[in-house]
């Protein structure tokens, strides 16, 4: 196998046992020892080596995480692999591929997407009823915003129900300039947990250090969370839930992490 080759090794050949759903391809068997950590080569930052050899992106690109506790992470995942190597399970390894394969070369792209959410935020839209529910929306959701609003120096207009409001025109721009400094890994991660809390509002409130993860999931999930107090947890949206909290750990890591 080729460095090029090292973090995608693909199975060859027909189905050796029972037949398998020809739309799920099987996961690849973990052909490594060693996993290390190694300054970079090139530029700054760290590549993770498996036996030695660089990790690369899908793209064949060299994996260069700049952040060193982001790179543990990385590090873990694949350390953490067993007779398979499943993507699934390493939301870190997925976050730094998507920061170097899409949002370096997409920066603009994957900004307007965040400002996209920004006007039509979930912190923006309030529940008519009933009561208990509005009184807690009020309760969570209002000071994130105001310190949000206080802090890229703009103000968000609030409705009820799924009427569209539109939001004033100073609101894309503040947001736009919010996330404009950062980092490939960094917006990799805001514009992650934007879609997985479809909220901007919130994701901003992280970033700018506001809240903390576990508050960002919380709030995400309130009206999720009441339906659950009323009526019970259903199982499958119970397991689709932890994946995305496993997906939104990683960028929160990606966020706290400091290069």
């Amino acid at each position: 196998m080729t460095d090029n080759d090292a973090d995608q090794p693909i199975s060859t050949g027909g189905p050796k046992g029972p037949i398998r759903d020809p739309l799920r391809q099987p996961l690849p068997k973990r052909f490594y020892k060693d996993v290390t950590l190694a300054p970079a080569r090139t530029g700054t930052g760290y590549e993770v080596h498996l036996d030695g050899r660089p990790l690369r992106t899908p793209l064949k690109r060299i994996l260069i995480i700049a952040e060193p506790a982001f790179a543990d992470l990385v590090v873990e995942e694949w350390r953490a692999q067993t007779a398979v190597i499943d993507p699934a399970t390493m939301p870190a390894t997925r976050l730094a591929n998507s920061a170097i394969d899409t949002v370096a070369d997409n920066r603009a792209a994957v900004a307007d997407e965040i400002v996209a959410y920004a006007g039509s935020d979930l912190l923006c839209y309030r529940a008519a009823n009933p009561s208990g529910l509005v009184a807690r929306q009020n309760d969570v959701w209002d000071p994130i915003l105001k310190a949000v609003e206080e802090t890229i120096g703009a103000r968000f207009i609030r409705a009820e129900g799924i009427v569209h409001a539109a939001q004033p025109e100073a609101v894309p721009h503040k947001v736009a300039a919010t996330i404009e400094g950062l980092s490939d890994l960094q917006l990799a991660a805001a514009q992650l947990i934007t879609t997985l809390t479809g909220s901007a509002i919130l994701a901003i409130a992280h970033v700018r250090g506001l809240i903390d993860a576990d508050a960002v999931w919380s709030a995400a999930h309130l009206d999720e969370d009441w339906q659950i107090a009323l009526w019970g947890p259903d199982e499958e949206a119970a397991a689709r839930r932890a994946v995305h909290e496993r997906d939104f750990r990683a960028a929160a890591a990606a966020l706290a992490a400091k290069a």
